[in-house]
């Protein structure tokens, strides 16, 4: 049993990018898939589908790579934690890479990037920054 499913998911998702591979599979959640949808509409990820199984289910994501085999990914780090949750308004949102990264919020209105909570002018949870 995992204390924090959102870090192990992003932790595999490191894991996977540093050995090449091309797929990653992660326990499926609400909270995983809007984080891969955040991914994929940002352009970090070719994409994802859910795989259903007699339990939670499975995701399964498509990692990208550049022309030379460099990842997408290159900085992928959790920033609310179950024992600090961090809370932000919009205009408290880190700026990642000086607006090149992005921020993935988990609003009202679902997980968001950080450009979409700007637009919605709504804030929320932190889960993480990705560059």
């Amino acid at each position: 049993m995992w204390s924090d499913p959102v870090a192990d998911m992003l932790t595999r998702i490191r894991n996977a990018s540093a050995v090449r591979a091309g797929e990653v599979k992660v326990p499926a959640s609400k909270v995983k898939v809007g984080i891969a949808e955040v991914l994929k509409q940002e352009g970090y990820v070719l994409g994802y589908d859910r795989i259903e199984d007699t339990r939670q289910g499975i995701l399964r994501i498509q990692l990208k790579y550049g022309s030379t085999g460099e990842p997408a990914i290159s900085e992928l780090k959790r920033e609310s934690k179950p024992g600090c949750r961090d809370y932000r308004g919009i205009e408290n949102l880190p700026r990642v890479l000086n607006g090149l990264g992005i921020s993935i919020v988990s609003t009202s209105q679902g997980v968001l990037s950080d450009r979409q909570c700007k637009e919605r002018k709504i804030g929320g949870e932190l889960l993480c920054t990705v560059s």
